[in-house]
């Protein structure tokens, strides 16, 4: 029996939304929720009966179009047109996960009771998630500045009977799901499609899900570079407390202790080195990986404010009898938070990339590529070709999105965060961080084999067992492309 999440007014966390998603539960609306939300709708409606005066985006037109006063007998016609005319993605699909966080997300924003929605509407879009109706939304398109007009207009279209949806594995159109599920299509009021069309959803949807595999990919970083420390013989002095301690960073320290409690109890780190000191890829994992687990603590913290917030504009306020234009789904804290996550992933990428390099190299009495017959078999040389070319493209990701805005909306909307970009540039970073920490796992797994019989700690003999049930010892060569899309698939469905 799926759980049911009552949507109210309390903080959520980002494991908290994820875990809906991830679990397949239902969403529900609180009592609270539903007398805030008619509340608002019941004083926005009054208020436009009792006033012409113009308010933005209830009874003016939009941008630019400020200036321009809308009567009452087309309100609902603005706020449809205004749907149908901002829905302008394209690109590729944005991922399912995603849609799903975007439902969510601007469901909990509309919760709130500022925004001036029909109870109706809001429980349609609840519909969808239960349902698993997914519109489909592009990637492209948003500027992240009045919000992700363009992903988010997509997402509301079928509220209307228009645009498209997934689901259960088939494409229909807004009409056909409507029709299907004998829903009637939402007849939009006042404000409605402004506040469905401002809001920060698909940035902080991709932000959230790059936070959650963040910190997957994080303990994985140091787990795996642990494994590879001993493949490589190397040192453990350099993860000696008394060093982290007079540089006392608590990511540097965190990651420092968690090396010397992977390596704890192994005999390979334990033996006598010929060398006094090694690579900086494996000496300064304490010093790298901590400084990344610093900058997603920082991004946990900004998505977790706004996925508790109010995105949309202009913001309704019924106890204070306002109605206030202003800038809330302006984009800028998670177009800057998302180009440094961004950047921290890759560095973690970059790093490890470098200690595949170390193993395949022939160095510390390993054999070239880690085969025992080099020549005829070329072993693990490719891979590590192919983690390099995921290195440098996430180098190319690395591009802040937030250092560039393009004035849109005939200079009314003139300054721009470009969060949207930032946000698909740090879900591709992800992807690509997958790839490269499950070629470092390969590499390092076939180079403890040749330090046998020595063995590592317990801790990472048990995680070379539990990856050779999906990636066999390399005797021979043979295609790699299964093995590392069997690593890759193992780290994420691991703990």
């Amino acid at each position: 029996m799926s759980k049911i999440h009552e949507i109210s007014t309390s903080s959520l966390t980002l494991d908290d939304i994820y875990g809906i998603v991830s679990n397949e539960g239902k969403l529900k609306l609180s009592s609270d929720v539903e007398l805030r939300v008619e509340k608002c709708r019941k004083y926005l409606d009054e208020k436009v009966e009792a006033s012409s005066k113009p308010v933005y985006g209830v009874n003016t037109g939009f941008g630019s179009l400020y200036n321009k006063n809308i009567s009452k007998a087309d309100l609902s016609t603005l706020q449809e047109n205004l749907v149908m005319s901002h829905a302008c993605g394209t690109g590729n699909e944005v991922p399912e996960i995603i849609v799903k966080l975007m439902l969510v997300l601007k469901i909990q924003s509309l919760a709130y009771g500022h925004s001036g929605v029909q109870l109706s509407t809001l429980k349609r879009l609840i519909d969808f998630y239960n349902e698993g109706v997914y519109p489909v939304v592009y990637e492209m398109g948003s500027l992240g500045a009045s919000g992700d007009l363009a992903p988010l207009a997509h997402l509301c279209l079928p509220l209307i009977g228009l645009g498209e949806v997934n689901h259960q594995g088939k494409r229909y159109s807004g009409e056909e799901i409507n029709k299907l599920k004998n829903w009637e299509p939402i007849k939009f009021r006042a404000k409605e499609g402004l506040a469905l069309l401002n809001g920060t959803q698909l940035m902080s949807a991709y932000g959230l899900y790059a936070c959650i595999n963040a910190n997957k990919l994080f303990n994985w970083a140091n787990k795996i570079g642990a494994l590879s420390i001993d493949a490589f013989d190397g040192r453990i002095e350099a993860f000696d407390a008394k060093v982290h301690d007079i540089r006392p960073h608590k990511g540097q320290q965190h990651v420092a202790e968690q090396i010397r409690s992977f390596l704890e109890g192994s005999e390979i780190i334990g033996q006598p080195k010929k060398h006094v000191q090694d690579p900086y890829s494996f000496r300064c994992i304490p010093q790298v990986h901590g400084a990344s687990m610093e900058a997603i603590a920082y991004a946990k913290n900004v998505f977790t404010v706004e996925i508790n917030a109010v995105t949309d504009n202009p913001n309704v306020f019924p106890d204070d009898d306002e109605i206030i234009s202003a800038g809330n789904f302006h984009g800028q804290p998670l177009a800057l938070v998302l180009d440094f996550l961004t950047l921290a992933l890759a560095e973690l990428g970059s790093i490890s990339e470098r200690r595949t390099y170390q193993l395949v190299s022939g160095s510390r009495e390993l054999p070239n590529y880690l085969v025992a017959n080099p020549g005829i078999n070329s072993g693990l040389m490719i891979p590590q070709y192919t983690a390099a070319s995921l290195v440098s493209q996430n180098k190319q990701y690395c591009t802040p999105a937030s250092s560039d805005s393009i004035v849109s909306s005939n200079g009314q909307e003139d300054h721009v965060s470009m969060g949207a970009n930032a946000a698909i540039k740090t879900y591709n970073v992800v992807q690509n961080l997958y790839g490269i920490l499950a070629i470092e796992l390969i590499t390092a797994a076939q180079a403890m084999e040749f330090r046998k019989p020595m063995k590592s700690s317990a801790i990472l003999e048990s995680l070379v067992g539990n990856f050779r049930k999906h990636v066999a010892f390399i005797e021979d060569d043979r295609v790699l492309y299964h093995d590392i899309e069997a690593a890759r698939c193992f780290l994420r469905n691991q703990q």
